[in-house]
C-alpha cells in the first residue's frame, strides 16, 4: 500500500487489502442535523481508529465569530501516544491565520471561506485518534468528514503526520554592525539567535512546509528577514541559509509591493494587508517536491525584518514528519493569548487593542 502518492497514472492501480471508510458528522437520525455541538471547555472525539490505516482527506466548517477558528483546538494522536503530534487551533491548521477565513488554495492544504480541507497523507499502525477541544467561551459547532483507508499493515519507513502552531509578539532586537559583502555598514545577524523560530524538532525525519501571518503597525516592509535551517544542530551559518522572507516564500520585489494575492500548489502571499506594509499578511511555502530531511534535529527559523529590527505579532504553522518524538509539542496557550489584534487601517474588524503592535 502506498501512502501517498497522487500522480494521475496511479489512479488506475488496484487496492489489495485496503478498504475505504469515512467518519463524519453527520445527523443519525436520518434528518439534517449534521453538525455536532462543541460546549464551552469541551473536547469531542471526532474520531478513533482502529488497527493500522491512512488519514487521506479531512473537511471541516464553523463558524469565524467570536474568534471560533481560534477558540478551536485540533488535536491528532497516533498509535496510542500520549502526547498529539497535532496542536493547532482550527483555522490555523487549514492555513487560516489571524481567525479569519479566506479563499486560499494549496496541493496539500484548501479554504474556500470556511470550507477547510486537508489532503496530508497521516499513517498510523495501531490505532489514531483525532479529538477537539473548544477553549473559548461560548459554545461552537463542528461539521466534518475524516476520510481513511484501513489497510493489514503499513511500511515500516513512513513517518508519523506533525503539526504545530506558535505565535510571538516580536520586537526590534539590537545587532552588532559593520561592511556588509559589498562594504556598506549596517546591521549583521550572524547567530540567528533572536529569529522568529517556525520549527523546533527532534527526531528523525523531514520537514514538509508552513503558513506565516504576521500582523503590524509599521509603515515599511516586513520582508528582509533571512530564512535559516540548521540540521542536526549544526552552528551559524546553516547549510539551508537564505536571502529574505519573501525569497523563501518564492515569491519577489516585495511580493510586487503587495499589489495582489497569489496561489499556487507549492507556495503563495494568500492574504493581503495594506498597501503601505501594515495591517495583517499571510504567506506559505510546501516542500512537497524538496522535503528538507534531518536524522536527529531539525530548527527552522526566519528573521523578522533585516536582523531581527521589526515589531509585529508574528504566528505560524509547521508541518512535518518524523520518529522518535520525545517531547510535547508547543502549547498553545489560552485562547485569550491567542486572540487576533483587531484589524487596522480600512479594516474594521475586532480583536486585542493593535497599540502593543507599535514602537515603543
Amino acid at each position: 500500500m502506498h501512502s501517498g502518492m497522487t500522480a494521475l497514472d496511479r489512479l488506475a492501480q488496484l487496492g489489495t487489502g485496503v478498504a475505504s471508510r469515512r467518519l463524519s458528522s453527520y445527523d443519525r437520525t436520518g434528518g439534517n442535523r449534521d453538525y455536532w455541538p462543541v460546549r464551552a471547555g469541551e473536547t469531542v472525539v471526532l474520531g478513533e481508529m482502529q488497527g493500522a490505516g491512512i488519514v487521506k482527506h479531512i473537511w471541516m466548517t464553523t463558524t469565524e465569530e467570536q474568534h471560533n477558528l481560534r477558540g478551536l483546538v485540533l488535536r491528532m494522536y497516533w498509535d496510542g501516544e500520549t502526547t498529539p503530534s497535532v496542536l493547532c487551533p482550527l483555522g490555523d491548521f487549514f492555513g487560516l491565520g489571524h481567525g479569519r477565513a479566506n479563499y486560499w488554495e494549496s496541493l496539500p492544504l484548501q479554504a474556500s471561506h470556511l470550507g477547510m480541507n486537508s489532503w496530508f497523507s497521516m499513517p498510523y499502525a495501531d490505532g489514531a485518534t483525532i479529538t477537539l477541544t473548544n477553549e473559548a467561551e461560548r459554545d461552537s459547532f463542528i461539521y466534518f468528514y475524516i476520510d481513511y483507508q484501513e489497510t493489514t499493515r503499513i511500511a515500516d519507513d513512513l513517518g508519523r503526520f506533525h503539526a504545530c502552531w506558535r505565535r510571538e509578539l516580536v520586537v526590534a532586537k539590537d545587532a552588532e554592525t559593520g561592511p556588509n559583502a559589498g562594504g556598506v555598514v549596517q546591521r549583521l545577524n550572524k547567530t540567528g539567535e533572536h529569529n522568529y523560530v517556525v520549527l523546533d524538532a527532534r527526531g528523525k525525519g523531514h520537514y514538509v512546509g508552513c503558513v506565516l501571518h504576521l500582523d503590524t503597525n509599521r509603515p515599511k516592509w516586513w520582508g528582509e528577514g533571512d530564512d535559516m535551517i540548521f540540521i542536526d544542530d549544526e552552528p551559524w551559518p546553516p547549510r539551508l541559509h537564505g536571502t529574505g522572507t519573501e525569497d523563501y516564500f518564492c515569491g519577489a520585489w516585495n511580493y510586487n509591493h503587495l499589489k495582489r494575492t497569489h496561489c499556487t500548489p507549492y507556495y503563495g502571499y494568500s492574504f493581503k494587508g495594506n498597501g503601505d506594509y501594515t495591517g495583517k499578511h499571510s504567506q506559505y511555502r510546501f516542500h512537497i517536491e524538496d522535503p528538507v530531511y534531518f536524522e536527529r534535529a531539525l530548527t527552522f527559523s526566519i528573521e523578522h525584518g533585516h536582523a531581527n529590527d521589526m515589531r509585529g505579532d508574528w504566528s505560524s504553522s509547521a508541518y512535518w514528519y518524523q520518529i522518535g518524538r520525545s517531547q510535547p509539542l508547543p502549547d498553545v496557550g489560552r485562547f485569550e493569548d491567542r486572540v487576533p489584534f483587531s484589524h487596522g487601517g480600512f479594516e474594521n474588524l475586532d480583536g486585542l487593542d493593535r497599540r502593543p503592535l507599535s514602537e515603543p
